[in-house]
């Protein structure tokens, strides 16, 4: 996966060098790289810190600067040059990367806040080893309440937190009893996630249970979820840290150096056990994969 994702920024960089004002098509640059648009976005943000389409960006625009002091140019042909139809639209992406317009940065000499271009390396390190095993799922349902929520990268996610709330203790028993397949207990399902998994982006939230028997009714909510292959991680430490942790560290330890990529559909928490005085908890985290 590091030499895919090498291998894309190279053609973004040669795409930009050639014809800056054409979209990235990064459909097509997973495809090839023998991998897929969803799987190439999610490694690609969790390594660099930052989606691909921000990186795209965040490039043009420090390409676009060097040709605002490189060259006598006026703003609505550089502009044009970008991809943009005026210098309106192009100085709120300027300012966007650069915090000043391209007519301020052009009379002060600044300040500019260039992207360098990105390489990707793995480095192993092998201290804490990954609980982790591959497992095949029938077709089922998670069925239970939804909710939209934003996404939280760190720390408790008050959103959830109420969303959870405000369901009875009954009910939450009643779907219990729902549960006849893996994964086992009371589920935290995200679905619908932004591909680049921006903070602040709108998820789907449903705290259910899975099923292969009851298709929904009852006024639940049901997510449908095709037959497939799962890696399932187990966490246990401080909660949410250490799940979030995991979390990340699928993206940049496991997948890149493993023969499995992500494919689309939820991603899964269930709760094994819960300390509330300590904070702590034992998890797992299922993801849908498919071999890369």
């Amino acid at each position: 996966m590091i030499a895919a994702l090498n291998a894309a920024v190279d053609q973004i960089e040669w795409q930009l060098a050639t014809d800056p004002a054409e979209p990235v098509d990064v459909a097509g640059l997973a495809a090839r790289q023998g991998t897929t648009e969803h799987h190439l976005r999610r490694m690609f943000a969790s390594l660099a810190g930052m989606p691909v389409s921000d990186y795209v960006r965040r490039r043009r625009m420090s390409l676009a600067a060097a040709d605002l002091f490189g060259t006598g140019d006026d703003l609505l042909t550089v502009a044009v040059r970008y991809g943009y139809g005026s210098t309106e639209a192009f100085g709120r992406a300027f300012r966007s990367v650069h915090t000043v317009t391209p007519g301020e940065a052009r009379r002060q000499g600044g300040p500019l806040r260039t992207q360098p271009r990105i390489r990707f390396h793995l480095t192993v390190e092998g201290s804490v080893p990954m609980d982790t095993r591959i497992t095949q799922l029938p077709a089922l349902h998670l069925v239970g309440h939804a909710a939209r929520v934003p996404l939280v990268h760190e720390g408790p996610n008050q959103h959830i937190a109420d969303h959870v709330a405000s369901i009875a203790p009954e009910e939450t028993r009643r779907l219990k009893g729902l549960n006849d397949t893996e994964p086992r207990g009371v589920l935290a399902v995200s679905d619908d996630l932004d591909p680049d998994r921006r903070e602040g982006t709108e998820l789907t939230y449903l705290h259910g249970v899975a099923t292969t028997t009851h298709p929904g009714s009852d006024g639940l909510d049901v997510i449908d979820v095709p037959a497939g292959t799962w890696a399932v991680f187990r966490t246990e430490g401080p909660h949410p840290s250490a799940l979030q942790d995991a979390w990340a560290a699928t993206a940049t330890t496991w997948f890149p150096s493993q023969p499995w990529r992500l494919r689309p559909g939820p991603e899964i928490v269930a709760t094994l056990a819960f300390d509330a005085g300590a904070a702590t908890a034992t998890c797992e985290l299922w993801l849908p994969v498919e071999p890369a």
